[in-house]
């Protein structure tokens, strides 16, 4: 696995995207951010991803059955100091990063990908 630069992904990254992600699912679950107008106990982390420098976490999220993905992603955004605030009294790191949230397309991704071999094989 290698990020965009094409350089190979370390195993500190990986290790340190997969705390983040445990953390935060943890957060979402019990809804510890207290984000004003958005329940977080339905978003599931499917996957984070750390820049080379551990500065920068992307974490790929998805609404449980996808409903108002986009609204829910951009609340997140909005308010992203907020669960940075509460991630930091679960992680100790000497710099935490800065948390970016995208929507995780590869469920939507695999089943186009599905459709168009079942369309194939008729």
């Amino acid at each position: 696995m290698s990020n965009k630069l094409g350089k190979p992904v370390t195993q500190r990254q990986l290790r340190v995207g997969e705390m983040i992600k445990q953390s935060l699912g943890m957060i979402f679950v019990r809804n510890e951010a207290k984000l004003p107008d958005l329940d977080t106990n339905n978003i599931t982390v499917t996957e984070v991803r750390m820049s080379q420098d551990l500065k920068v976490a992307k974490a790929y999220v998805l609404p449980l059955g996808g409903k108002d993905a986009d609204k829910k992603i951009e609340r997140l955004k909005e308010y992203s100091f907020l669960v940075r605030k509460v991630l930091s009294k679960k992680i100790i790191m000497k710099f935490l990063p800065k948390i970016l949230f995208a929507k995780d397309d590869s469920f939507e991704y695999a089943e186009k990908i599905e459709n168009l071999i079942k369309q194939t094989n008729k």
